[in-house]
C-alpha cells in the first residue's frame, strides 16, 4: 500500500491542477459586494480577507487578521485616485476590473496555477477622505496573505503619486 501512496498523491495533485485550469476553482462572485450603509462587506470569519473597515466589526473573529489601512488620496483628489487605481489594476497581470463607478471599483485577481479568484473593492469614502479597501478569496478558509498582497501592490504602485 505504501508503494501506491506517491502515485495517488501525484494523481490527486494533477487532478487539482486540471480543475484549476478548466475553471472549477474560480468560484462565483458574492452577490453582496458594494457599499451598504457607508460600509463595504465585513471581513470573512476565516483568514481569507482584508478590509480597511475591520474596526467597524469588533466582534468579527478575524478582525485583527483582516485589518489593513485605507489608501491615501493623490493630492487630496478622490477622482484622480480612483482613476489611477483603475490604471494600476488594468496594468497588473491576471487582474480584471469588473465594475467601475466614480466612487467604486470591483476588481478580480486570479492566481497563477490553480486560477483561484479574489474579489477586491475600492471605495472613495468622501466622509473619511480616503479610499476604503476590501479584498477576499472566493474559495477556501485561508488566503496565505494574498489579499493583503493585492491591496499593497496597488498601494505601492500609487505611492509615487501620493503626497503626504
Amino acid at each position: 500500500m505504501l508503494i501506491w501512496l506517491p502515485v495517488i498523491l501525484i494523481v490527486l495533485l494533477l487532478a487539482i491542477f486540471v480543475a484549476g485550469q478548466i475553471g472549477l476553482l474560480k468560484g462565483t462572485a458574492p452577490d453582496d459586494l458594494g457599499i451598504r450603509d457607508g460600509k463595504l462587506k465585513p471581513p470573512s470569519n476565516t483568514e481569507n480577507s482584508v478590509t480597511s473597515q475591520a474596526a467597524l466589526y469588533p466582534d468579527n473573529p478575524q478582525r485583527t487578521y483582516a485589518d489593513i489601512e485605507p489608501i491615501a488620496l493623490i493630492n487630496g483628489d478622490g477622482a484622480a485616485t480612483m482613476a489611477k487605481i483603475i490604471d494600476v489594476i488594468e496594468g497588473l497581470e491576471r487582474t480584471e476590473v469588473v465594475k467601475k463607478e466614480p466612487n467604486y471599483i470591483h476588481a478580480q485577481f486570479t492566481s497563477r496555477g490553480l486560477q483561484f479568484v479574489d474579489d477586491a473593492e475600492f471605495w472613495f469614502d468622501t466622509e473619511q477622505n480616503v479610499v476604503q479597501v476590501r479584498s477576499a478569496a472566493r474559495l477556501g478558509r485561508k488566503d496565505f496573505g494574498m489579499n493583503r498582497q493585492h491591496i499593497e501592490a496597488v498601494r505601492s504602485a500609487l505611492a509615487p503619486s501620493v503626497e503626504n
